[in-house]
């Protein structure tokens, strides 16, 4: 039996024990228990406390992928990096609350993983608060300028301007919303003041508090560099060398600017001295946004939408991200298959995930947008017939869904569709959706989570679109500009395409699980498209397979969307992907890591969190 490379293994995911970071056993129980469906007590490892520095991984993935995990009772903090979740609990400890915690860390994440997130992009965040019981969403996904017009990402002869060259223009900037939503998340959910939760950033950023450049931030650095300004290229390719593993990141622009929002708010971002340094830089990489753009930005405060999975309800983000509709699709396409009869690695179970994947993603991109723009046709997604009219298309012996056409949730869906245009069924090459490229799904954006002693969580997921967004920092002031527009459709036409002030559609999912009426896990992942699918695997594994959150994390994953390339993880199996060949799937050659997990379960009398170890996750309990 081997594991190395995804080969052949002979152990089910319930043979699988805990091990500490050098592949030994450790000293705590199997992470596996006995599961009933839902129930809280297989989502932590073990009785015995974990501590934040042990890595954890299961046989199958020694060396390969890691989880960090760590237990409390007065809180939680979890993110991709060791400096963001300390920013967080320190906030904790000092008395703040989960929503101060998640705004601290989002700052200290602009500085210490500026190519994944920051002020200059946007998100979506949940925020569960205990003593209401109830769920919001702080919608702050960037905008297209006033400008923006549907055929802007398209060149003279009416063709698709290439996508790498899209992805560096300046009408590829959204006007940003991850300040303001710090902003209003403070006022209206936390207990501090931004002023002290953007604190530890100017540390951070000014090297009063050192930060250490890692090896994934160098890497990624070296591969961004040729598209970084000069501004950019100042910080993170001084004299022209870029930074190394083991250098000094010192920010002292981006620190400057922290300490103008510390001293003056958010004004001077929105509709001052920030805002026209920001507006005039997009304009000379060819954009049209303006300060006024920046100045009419406002966050949207709605409710998740909801999704069922046998006794547990999942609520996720809604429209303008594809998410909340497309994980609770796949999970009612998906229940009925009982697919705990077969192993989590079998042939038989990656076969279905695959067909379920393609009914959901052509779904997804024929009716799916801007929800203050376009009418979806939401109910029809989830109606029940329209669900089992779809899941019938699955042969369970046969793969034959890649390419799939959409189907008709209209029809399912009382009243008719308004403020949408839809492309024709007719298989011309037109009224296809354009393909983007993998690699654009698959590095950018960050997640991050937190809890605190009255019950509050937050499940955040913050982006700046590809790493380093455009690849255009705002001069003098240190931040790096998103590329979010190149989420809508180059070509015109569906309900995707550009509109001013409209919200590119998105696959960003935050989610929070409740069951009995009460708060269960929070889950959260980066990956561009493959994010639904990592949230859906997790879920699952969790609710159908029995894992534990740890196990339930490491656990190896696939991505296919409606091409019909199936992308898979180092561990899953060399039989059943030779399998999932003959069954008529095109299995990619080599495996590629999907997503990055931040966790946390809540259990009746303390949290359990969970950081991926596919990035350098860490986690903190209070």
């Amino acid at each position: 039996m081997t594991h190395d490379d995804g080969e052949d293994v002979a152990d089910s995911p319930s043979d699988r024990s805990a091990e500490d970071t050098n592949g030994n056993d450790a000293s705590v129980t199997t992470y596996r228990r006995t599961f009933l469906k839902g129930s809280a007590a297989t989502l932590g490892a073990s009785a015995i406390p974990v501590s934040a520095a042990r890595a954890s991984e299961t046989g199958a993935n020694r060396s390969k992928r890691q989880v960090r995990t760590d237990t409390g009772s007065e809180g939680m903090v979890s993110t991709v990096h060791p400096q963001a979740t300390k920013a967080g609990a320190d906030v904790l400890r000092n008395g703040g609350n989960a929503i101060d915690a998640a705004v601290a860390a989002q700052f200290a994440l602009n500085v210490v993983q500026p190519h994944g997130s920051g002020i200059g992009g946007g998100g979506f965040m949940l925020v569960y608060m205990a003593e209401e019981d109830e769920l919001y969403s702080i919608d702050n996904r960037e905008r297209a300028p006033l400008g923006a017009t549907s055929e802007m990402f398209l060149d003279d002869a009416g063709e698709p301007i290439p996508f790498e060259k899209r992805i560096t223009l300046g009408e590829a900037v959204g006007v940003p919303g991850t300040l303001r939503a710090c902003d209003v998340a403070t006022k209206r959910f936390g207990t501090r003041e931004l002023s002290e939760l953007i604190a530890p950033a100017i540390e951070l950023a000014s090297g009063e508090c050192p930060v250490t450049v890692n090896e994934h931030l160098a890497s990624v650095i070296e591969e961004e560099r040729r598209k970084f300004n000069d501004a950019a290229r100042s910080v993170f390719v001084p004299d022209g060398e870029p930074l190394q593993p083991g250098d000094e990141l010192v920010q002292p622009s981006l620190a400057d600017t922290f300490r103008q929002i510390r001293d003056e708010g958010i004004g001077p971002f929105y509709n001052g001295e920030i805002a026209t340094a920001t507006a005039d830089v997009v304009q000379e990489h060819g954009g049209s946004m303006t300060i006024d753009d920046l100045a009419r930005y406002n966050v949207t405060v709605d409710h998740p939408d909801v999704g069922e999975y046998g006794d547990l309800t999942v609520r996720t983000q809604s429209l303008p991200s594809s998410g909340g509709l497309t994980i609770a699709q796949l999970l009612g396409l998906l229940e009925e298959f009982d697919l705990r009869q077969y192993d989590r690695r079998s042939a038989e179970t990656y076969h279905t995930l695959i067909e379920a994947f393609h009914l959901a993603y052509a779904d997804r991109g024929e009716y799916m947008g801007d929800k203050a723009l376009v009418d979806a046709p939401w109910q029809g997604l989830l109606d029940e017939e329209y669900i089992d009219q779809r899941r019938s298309l699955i042969d369970p012996d046969s793969a034959g869904l890649a390419n799939a056409d959409p189907g008709d949730p209209w029809a399912y869906q009382p009243g008719d569709p308004y403020r949408v245009s839809t492309r024709k069924h007719d298989g011309s090459e037109s009224s296809k959706r354009l393909k983007s490229p993998l690699r654009s799904d698959l590095g950018q954006t960050t997640h991050f989570t937190t809890a605190d002693s009255e019950g509050n969580l937050v499940s955040w997921t913050s982006t700046i679109e590809q790493f380093f967004g455009t690849g255009i920092m705002v001069p003098e002031h240190g931040f790096m500009l998103n590329n979010e527009l190149t989420d809508f459709d180059a070509k015109p036409g569906g309900p995707n395409q550009v509109e001013p002030t409209k919200r590119p559609l998105s696959s960003t999912s935050p989610t929070i699980l409740f069951k009995d009426g009460k708060p269960f896990m929070t889950i959260g992942s980066p990956g561009g498209k493959t994010i639904i699918t990592t949230i859906l695997q997790v879920i699952l594994n969790v609710a159908e397979f029995g894992m534990s959150l740890p196990d339930a994390v490491v656990e190896p994953r696939i991505y296919a969307d409606v091409d019909p390339a199936v992308v898979w993880e180092e561990g899953v199996p060399a039989a059943s992907r030779r399998q999932l060949g003959r069954l008529g799937h095109d299995v990619e050659e080599t495996s590629t890591s999907l997503g990055n997990v931040q966790a946390i379960a809540v259990r009746d009398d303390e949290y359990f969190g969970v950081a991926d170890g596919r990035r350098d996750g860490s986690v903190i309990g209070l």
